[in-house]
């Protein structure tokens, strides 16, 4: 990407160019003529003036509201200081390259923050709404849930929807990061944001601009920076307390040394003043946050959202991670994968179960209900319905009591359950008039990536576990097959809650960390309760994605480890960043004191260690 300079680092620019040329001219001039003292000094406050006029004005308004100790301040009393004890051509020149300096500084800050406006850059600024037969052009903000809007190729989509006519392939990538095209026909949901590749669309809005999508995620994204990581929080500490401190000993280092050695006044002011402009936490200030910020832009352009620096920083150091099953590790489209039935026919013992299921809306009832309308069979209209939590159905079908739900359902109601559990899947018991029917096997096949995210995460080191609702051999088959550590099977909503509170107790240890990773309304409670909530955020429920720390937005549970590998990544750059500048600091304030390094060495320790520091991290924002 090519960076263009902005107006107000053109002027800067030609101001440092305008200052050297004065420099030069002042040089050329002292050293062909000899001048008076007041004179040489008239001569050098012209590049001095021109390149750092702003430095000195920003630090005597600073001083007026009682904020002394910034860079502004710092090297202004640096290099009036140089110049006061006869360091002319020293004192312009630091001054011009502190403001070189900070041009660079700004152009980079500039840069990553473009990269990420533009990776973010999904906002449709109008929408075509279908109106009494017409195309009406709007902004999507004023575009109601239920009207049909169209869209056309190579338009974003400026709403979330239903397509109703059309189909087309929709680019994906400014959401998901996923490079494929997803196709999509009528009867799709589809999301703001996305790019129509071919044909045109009409699509029935589902919720408002507001509440939209691509609205979310920039909402997301704008508001991260304001939760800070506790790196970030140390810097700003650190800076309160260590800039004063090292002003206090630039001013000894200026008065000490000459009533004690044989040391002259002026050269102990320069050390000093070395001092003082070393001693600038810019390089931190900045390049920390800068880090945080160039990590959250480049997570989001690999489909994953992370609400705040210091989720991140949570995220770098998780050892555990607890998947909800259903939706999350597996597709959460079941299937009927085995009838056994028991004193009945299969058939007979399907339309029970089908009957008593039909008035649910939960995946696996509607499982069984299209077996059931597969095969031909009647769906006879069932009274006095009854949905007993965590176990079944209880209703009344031609008179006679019919139970349908887990094994705990029907030893509760006294019948005896003939037959081994399922080894591959959930089993429906069911029961007609006190008489046991037999059981049907639901199955929901593993997510493509499931596997593969498993294996990544234990080579990370991070251990894996699985809660869910499910039977205890349909979530023990799944463990098996993904190679997850260990599963808890049979929970109910807030049995979830409190093994995921007994894990977080038992795994989270010293630095380690918890996440909970969930797709639906009652895993909401979870992911706020873990260390960091993770949320499976194109179509989960908006309760979970509201909940949630971390997003991801393609539905994949591979984001997962991108969302470690990009947070680990980040903290080290942070780490890089803050050892480099304050190893560099650290060396150069103590050449000062000895009077072994000039102000150029200072400036490089101040400028030049923040400019490589945010060069640094800027490698945040190419997550791989």
């Amino acid at each position: 990407m090519k960076a263009k300079l902005t107006k107000k680092q053109k002027k800067m620019l030609i101001r440092i160019i305008c200052a050297v040329v004065l420099l030069v001219i002042a040089e050329v001039v002292t050293h062909m003529v000899e001048l008076p003292t007041a004179a040489q000094i008239g001569l050098f406050a012209l590049p001095f003036a021109c390149a750092g006029w702003d430095v000195v004005k920003k630090a005597v308004l600073h001083m007026g509201h009682g904020q002394l100790f910034d860079e502004n301040f710092l090297m202004t009393v640096a290099t009036v200081g140089a110049i006061a004890v006869g360091e002319y051509s020293e004192g312009a020149a630091v001054m011009i390259f502190y403001q070189t300096g900070e041009l660079f500084q700004n152009i980079a800050t500039t840069r990553s923050r473009k990269s990420v406006a533009e990776l973010m850059d999904i906002r449709p600024d109008s929408a075509v709404v279908l109106r009494e037969g017409e195309r009406v052009t709007v902004h999507p903000s004023e575009v109601a849930v239920g009207e049909l809007i169209e869209v056309r190729a190579g338009e974003k989509l400026p709403l979330d929807g239903i397509i109703t006519e059309g189909e087309s392939a929709l680019d994906t990538a400014a959401l998901t990061g996923e490079s494929l095209p997803r196709e999509v026909s009528v009867g799709s949901e589809v999301l703001s944001g996305c790019v129509n590749l071919s044909g045109t669309l009409t699509i029935r809005t589902t919720k408002e601009f507001g509440e939209s999508t691509v609205s979310k995620i920039l909402g997301m994204v704008e508001n991260a920076a304001s939760k800070k990581a506790r790196s970030e929080n140390f810097i700003t500490k650190f800076a309160r307390y260590y800039t004063p401190i090292v002003v206090g000993a630039a001013v000894l280092l200026a008065v000490l040394p000459p009533l004690f050695s044989e040391m002259t006044f002026t050269d102990s002011v320069m050390r000093a003043l070395n001092f003082l402009v070393v001693s600038c936490p810019c390089a931190l200030v900045i390049s920390v946050p800068m880090s945080f910020f160039g990590g959250i832009g480049g997570a989001s352009r690999q489909g994953v959202l992370i609400k705040g620096g210091n989720y991140m920083e949570t995220l770098a150091d998780v050892g555990t991670v607890i998947f909800d099953k259903t939706g999350t590790l597996t597709e959460g489209r079941f299937s009927v994968t085995g009838i056994r039935s028991a004193g009945c026919t299969a058939e007979q013992l399907l339309e029970t179960a089908a009957a008593a299921e039909s008035g649910s809306n939960h995946p696996i009832a509607r499982s069984v209900v299209a077996a059931a309308e597969e095969r031909g069979l009647e769906l006879r209209p069932v009274t006095a319905l009854t949905e007993l939590a965590g176990m079944g159905i209880s209703c009344e079908l031609d008179g006679e009591r019919v139970l349908v739900g887990n094994a705990a359902l029907m030893v509760n109601n006294g019948i005896s359950v003939s037959g081994a559990e399922s080894a591959g899947g959930t089993v429906i018991h069911t029961a007609l008039g006190g008489k046991y029917l037999g059981a049907v096997t639901i199955s929901d096949s593993p997510k493509s990536d499931s596997r593969e995210t498993i294996a990544k995460l234990k080579s990370m080191g991070i251990k894996t576990v699985i809660l869910t609702g499910d039977s205890k051999s349909a979530g023990e088959a799944a463990a098996r097959e993904l190679g997850v550590d260990s599963v808890y099977a049979e929970l109910l909503p807030q049995d979830k809650v409190a093994k995921a509170e007994e894990l977080i107790k038992s795994e989270g240890k010293g630095k380690s960390r918890v996440a909970f990773v969930g797709d639906g309304i009652n895993d909401a409670p979870v992911i706020s309760r873990a260390d960091v909530g993770i949320a499976m955020g194109a179509y989960g429920a908006d309760a979970a994605i509201e909940a949630a720390d971390v997003v991801l937005m393609d539905d994949k549970p591979s984001g997962v480890v991108r969302a470690v590998s990009i947070s680990r990544r980040t903290l080290a750059i942070v780490r890089q960043n803050i050892v480099f500048a304050i190893g560099v600091k650290l060396i150069v304030l103590i050449l000062s004191a000895l009077g072994m390094a000039n102000m150029w060495a200072a400036v490089f320790a101040d400028v030049g260690v923040a400019v490589i520091a945010i060069l640094n991290a800027m490698r945040a924002l190419k997550a791989k």
